[in-house]
């Protein structure tokens, strides 16, 4: 938070590790469980303002491919625990996405046949794998932006 209120704040910061821009910053549970703290409320609300801020910026398909593994960790994790409030709706489209990309996946009937062009085949399965993860991972990501700052 520092690094972004002492730079310039016409944009998102930098990770000082990898240089890529910070789109979007997430409260740990034990933060948010300190809400009431007015140091800690005070972080919250500069991380609020940051995401507000920068957050609804649209990511390349490189940024989005590099995003993927925190945010599917994080909605698996999510899903898995009962403690966790994700909104039923945002269930209801992670299941139902799951369940046609395993159908299509699984199914004898493809675009491109594996039976007839090899390994090439398995492109158009690959293609609805990856735009599973990303419809879930936009999905999530939206959770996380009103829940941490959106409006």
């Amino acid at each position: 938070m520092q690094v972004w209120h002492f730079s310039s704040a016409r944009g998102p910061c930098r990770c000082p590790l990898c240089r890529r821009e910070i789109t979007l910053l997430v409260p740990s549970e034990a933060s948010l469980r300190r809400r009431h703290d007015s140091d800690v409320a005070e972080v919250l609300g500069k991380v609020e303002r940051y995401n507000r801020s920068f957050s609804a910026h649209a990511r390349n398909l490189v940024q989005r491919i590099k995003d993927l593994p925190f945010f599917l960790r994080r909605l698996l994790r999510e899903l898995m625990d009962p403690q966790r409030s994700l909104p039923l709706v945002i269930r209801a489209r992670v299941y139902f996405a799951m369940i046609l990309s395993a159908v299509y996946i699984l199914s004898p009937l493809d675009l491109i046949p594996e039976g007839i062009l090899g390994l090439v085949g398995l492109l158009d399965d690959l293609i609805i794998l990856l735009i599973f993860f990303f419809h879930i991972t936009a999905l999530y990501r939206t959770v996380l932006y009103y829940r941490h700052g959106g409006s």
